[in-house]
């Protein structure tokens, strides 16, 4: 049995934004599709005077956020299989217990209560950095949301901690029928000054060579995995969120990899998928590693 894409929904437009996201991937994947409203209108159902009639306002409200998703759901893509339901807890809670039986989760950009000025809403930062399972956060230009550079990007680290990140990036680009950017950025020390432009030309050609080596042993495994898919290696001297942040301008989605401590509660996320988060052009699917 395949597990489900779950898309958590609010009411907001950037929630609906990520259904239509998470339709079109569920589509690609041939996944179900699970639409989950988080609310705690049942702890205050004792506050409705005794005398009312009807049902609470909040339960309705739900009710009705989760029907509205599950609609355009299958307005989008009548063939797909679309379950929706209201879990009586608070939206981080509630993504992570779904998280664990998700092929992945989704999540908008922005909530309903989001502060503005904020570039990212604390629901889906926490998700992305706690979550067992890869979570895409939809964010970006209407072009880069719905596929149209052909183009999926793969920020490379190390090789043991980019393992599942690749695997999630090549199995994106081959479901949509595209090439894969892999990415790795490299630097020169900051205290590495010498006078002759020789030695130093020579000193970053080899940083450069040895980021490449690096980057082709992280790919080299999973590429085998998907032979059909082309994959163009790429070593880009700089401060990896510029880089990337820079590859995704013209990207259809941006695959970073997160560490995951065992036994670890904090938040798990690391510097570079921060940044993304807040700052990418198109949607970013953040994938735990386990360490």
């Amino acid at each position: 049995m395949k597990l489900p894409l779950v898309v958590g929904v609010d009411g907001s437009g950037s929630s609906l934004e990520a259904v239509d996201w998470a339709v079109d991937e569920a589509a690609r994947l041939g996944l179900p599709l699970r639409i989950v409203h988080a609310s705690l209108w049942e702890r205050y159902e004792t506050r409705v005077p005794s005398f009312a009639t009807g049902r609470p306002a909040e339960e309705v409200m739900a009710d009705t956020i989760v029907a509205a998703g599950a609609e355009r759901a299958r307005l989008r893509r009548r063939d797909l299989d679309v379950t929706a339901g209201v879990v009586n807890e608070d939206a981080v809670s509630a993504l992570l217990h779904a998280a664990r039986e998700a092929s992945a989760l989704v999540t908008g950009s922005r909530g309903r209560g989001g502060v503005a000025g904020m570039l990212l809403g604390s629901v889906s930062l926490t998700v992305a950095a706690r979550a067992v399972c890869p979570v895409i956060v939809v964010r970006g230009e209407k072009r880069n949301r719905q596929g149209g550079y052909g183009r999926v990007v793969v920020g490379v680290a190390d090789p043991t901690q980019s393992s599942a990140a690749v695997r999630f990036a090549l199995r994106e680009a081959e479901a949509r029928g595209c090439d894969l950017d892999a990415v790795r950025a490299w630097r020169r020390p900051a205290h590495e000054h010498v006078d002759h432009p020789l030695i130093v030309d020579d000193a970053a050609g080899v940083r450069e060579e040895h980021a490449l080596a690096l980057l082709t042993d992280a790919l080299a495994e999973a590429v085998r995995e998907h032979p059909g898919t082309d994959v163009n290696r790429r070593t880009v001297e700089g401060p990896a969120h510029h880089v990337l942040q820079e590859a995704s301008t013209h990207a259809d989605l941006l695959v970073v990899g997160a560490r995951r401590r065992h036994g670890h509660l904090g938040l798990q996320l690391g510097r570079v998928a921060h940044a993304l988060l807040h700052h990418a052009a198109c949607p970013v699917a953040v994938v735990p590693q386990r360490s």
